[in-house]
């Protein structure tokens, strides 16, 4: 009888010691114990297909990350429902540092045009770090009568309602960017959405939209080729993935509308786990190799703190909020 408890004692410690909080993962992660963190692959939720920008940066990073951690980067691509469904995995997960999710300017869009989601952006995650942002380009067709962001603008207003602008959809970030553009410079240009950038081009290369806002790689062979006319970027200031071009900002100021991308675990993951990521992560960034690809990629180095990650979501969210309300943006 005495054996049989003391089996039985042994096998509740056992089971404790199998169930002890993430916090004990984070001492060991900080003092380097015997199972420092990550003792095994740690998956990343893309909440897009394979080959959008953020399944490109995520695996980008994959064997930086294998080299300063001695894990890989499992990618577990979670496209649909506006990236709903990748998020509400990534924020329900266990906060032990084993999964991880891209973001990007979409799911603060998300978090503000929806009224009811399975995940809260802001008290569901802890941001890790800022990865890269991507400025996006105003382009005209060429024949519209502007060389400008001011003389565009005061085309607008010379003919209310008369010019059009496509973009990919209904609260997407080229055309929140637009939005913007028309409320702070009350010009009065018409939407028109499309299932998706490509079309919207397409029809501005054409002349049956006057203007449109892209990404930067899908734009740039356009604009070289002349097919439409580049008048600004809409970061705060100018962008070397086009340095000729002037910021929006220069003619209008304060007009920002960038995309981004970050990384976020699960709310409640240990602050040691946290800050071990962001410093690999961030060192990882910094490579010559990452930063030329993500030139190439239309996109910028852009790494933050946790605290200055967490701060860019409330402020973004605060932004998106305003301009999904100006422009009557709604669920399609």
């Amino acid at each position: 009888m005495r054996k049989r408890s003391w089996h039985h004692a042994h096998w509740i410690m056992a089971s404790l010691a199998s169930i002890a909080p993430a916090a004990s993962h984070a001492e060991t992660a900080a003092t380097g114990a015997a199972q420092p963190y990550p003792a095994r692959p740690v998956r990343v939720i893309v909440m897009s297909t394979p080959s959008s920008g953020p399944d490109i940066l995520a695996r980008l990073l994959n064997p930086k990350f294998a080299e300063t951690f001695g894990q890989q980067l499992v990618i577990d691509n979670r496209a649909g429902a506006s990236g709903i469904i990748g998020a509400e995995i990534g924020a329900k997960a266990a906060p032990d540092g084993y999964t991880l999710t891209v973001a990007t300017s979409q799911v603060v869009i998300v978090s503000v045009l929806y009224e009811k989601l399975p995940f809260n952006l802001l008290s569901d995650f802890a941001p890790i770090t800022l990865l890269g942002s991507t400025p996006f380009i105003l382009v005209v067709n060429p024949a519209v009568p502007a060389t400008s962001i001011k003389e565009f603008v005061a085309l607008l207003k010379s003919k209310p309602g008369q010019m059009r602008y496509g973009s990919g959809g209904s609260g997407s970030p080229p055309h929140l960017a637009a939005e913007r553009f028309k409320s702070m410079t009350g010009a009065n240009i018409e939407h028109v959405p499309y299932k998706g950038v490509s079309p919207a081009l397409t029809d501005t290369i054409s002349g049956q939209l006057q203007m449109t806002i892209s990404v930067v790689p899908m734009i740039m062979p356009h604009i070289k080729s002349g097919k439409v006319r580049a008048l600004g970027v809409t970061s705060i200031a100018r962008t070397p993935l086009a340095p000729d071009l002037p910021a929006i900002a220069e003619t209008i100021p304060g007009y920002e509308v960038i995309g981004w991308y970050g990384l976020l675990a699960p709310a409640k993951t240990p602050d040691a786990i946290i800050q071990r990521l962001n410093a690999g992560f961030t060192a990882a960034l910094k490579s010559p190799e990452i930063l030329e690809k993500l030139t190439s990629l239309g996109a910028e180095v852009k790494t933050s703190t946790p605290a200055e990650f967490a701060a860019h979501l409330k402020s973004e969210t605060v932004k998106m909020r305003a301009l999904v309300k100006a422009s009557g943006a709604k669920v399609e």
